[in-house]
């Protein structure tokens, strides 16, 4: 019974949980169907995939669920190439996807507003009935107030004169929260802000209060929490602290469903505290932006920051020293810069040409473009299981993944062959009210003396 009522009642879920994306499919059809037959909300990790992917996916999970299983997919980001985020909320409207995770992003796009909106009408008693749901994933106080707005005026403008959404839809979009609900991230594996949720949960709290009372909603954001959910205390103070829901991730891509390698996962299972390191985010580099992932026994975190500092120092590739960039090609790469632009240039050519266009005239965004090749590299590695370059593994984990294996070792549980993904859901909700009733008998007690 922990958590919002209204959100186990909107999403058709017996738990105020959620089972985070994973990118490129490490949150699978087989997790998202595993939750959903458990009658819990799960979203697909689209991040990476092709359409025609995303499209197979998506088929698949239907196929296997009943109307009334829920189930979503992530909208992720796309700052490299708006059309393909454009292209991918388009599959989910076909679809008729209802629930999707929109995550790192740092401002409301056309994408997430034609998401929302489209199907949206006025209701019988006069206010928004907007039928599709989502959850942001928020870090930063600003961005969690643009969801907790309604749409920019440009944004629906654009849409509604792009003929992606109708005048009714339009004015709905212009009184109702951009987001059914706000997540908010702490430190957590992946893209991080490295926040601390006791501090970053009561800030987002009281400004969804301040907002929504401004706005004069009549049902008001829902705002859950993420980040450093692995043990029942860490998702019981989330729900002290006034959280919806909690939304977990590392924990989930080490069980049976997760849609990455036995390596990775017998990797995962051995996570200890201190074992995580930070690392540039491939997909934001030239920002600077930062990812969590595997540091202990791997190779990757300190050779993705070289990569950036190099970046960072110089022009282009002919100012790098010529040991350093032999070692890169020899030992990182494992093939000399040509041979990665050749690659790098033929994707481009068929994804996005303009983007080449911009590459080949400024030898720095050549550079980019080359080192980020590694971090691709690096996560094909991680999940196919390579045996060769293992040390070069990108495997994107939180602190959570420490104390899960803490908290379930001598269990059978300590073996990923043994966690399912939907188990552990419930297995962290009930130690979390285990937790809560103790807590509550132990003061009765003190109190009773």
């Amino acid at each position: 019974m922990l958590g919002s009522a209204e959100f186990r009642k909107d999403y058709g879920v017996d738990l105020a949980y959620v089972a985070g994306a994973m990118y490129k499919g490490i949150a699978s059809s087989d997790l998202v169907i595993r939750m959903g037959r458990a009658n819990l909300l799960s979203f697909l990790g689209t991040g990476g995939m092709t359409l025609a992917q995303i499209e197979r996916e998506l088929d698949r999970i239907q196929g296997e669920l009943g109307p009334t299983q829920a189930f979503g997919a992530n909208l992720l980001a796309n700052l490299d190439d708006p059309r393909l985020e454009m292209a991918t909320v388009e599959l989910l409207l076909k679809a008729n996807v209802v629930n999707v995770e929109a995550a790192a992003f740092t401002q409301i796009s056309d994408g997430v507003v034609w998401y929302r909106f489209k199907g949206a009408r006025w209701g019988a008693d006069g206010e928004p009935a907007v039928r599709r749901r989502l959850i942001a994933k928020v870090s930063r106080a600003e961005i969690a107030e643009s969801f907790l707005r309604p749409a920019p005026p440009a944004v629906v403008e654009r849409l509604r004169a792009a003929g992606r959404l109708s005048a009714e839809e339009a004015e709905v979009a212009l009184r109702a929260p951009v987001a059914s609900d706000i997540c908010v991230e702490a430190d957590s594996g992946g893209h991080t802000d490295r926040g601390v949720l006791i501090v970053l949960l009561p800030c987002i709290l009281r400004l969804r209060d301040r907002v929504c009372r401004a706005q004069g909603y009549a049902k008001s954001v829902r705002v859950g929490a993420a980040g450093g959910i692995g043990a029942p205390e860490s998702a019981a103070a989330a729900f002290l602290m006034g959280a919806d829901f909690v939304l977990t991730g590392s924990i989930n891509q080490c069980t049976v469903e997760a849609g990455t390698s036995d390596a990775v996962k017998d990797l995962l299972q051995r996570v200890a505290l201190g074992d995580t390191a930070y690392a540039p985010a491939g997909d934001m580099f030239e920002l600077g932006a930062r990812v969590q992932v595997v540091g202990r026994g791997l190779l990757f975190a300190p050779r993705a920051n070289e990569l950036y500092e190099l970046y960072r120092r110089h022009s282009s590739l002919d100012e790098i020293d010529p040991q350093v960039r032999r070692r890169i090609e020899e030992r990182y790469l494992c093939r000399s810069f040509a041979e990665v632009w050749d690659e790098t240039r033929s994707y481009f050519e068929r994804s996005n040409p303009a983007r080449l266009r911009e590459m080949e005239r400024s030898p720095k965004a050549k550079m980019a473009a080359i080192f980020r090749w590694y971090f691709v590299h690096s996560t094909r590695l991680a999940l196919r299981g390579s045996a060769q370059q293992k040390t070069d593994y990108q495997v994107q984990c939180g602190p959570a993944m420490a104390a899960f294996n803490e908290w379930v070792k001598g269990t059978p549980y300590e073996s990923w062959r043994s966690r399912h993904v939907d188990s552990i859901a419930v297995l962290l909700m009930r130690g979390a009210e285990d937790h809560m009733r103790r807590a509550q008998r132990d003061e009765r007690e003190e109190a009773r003396l």
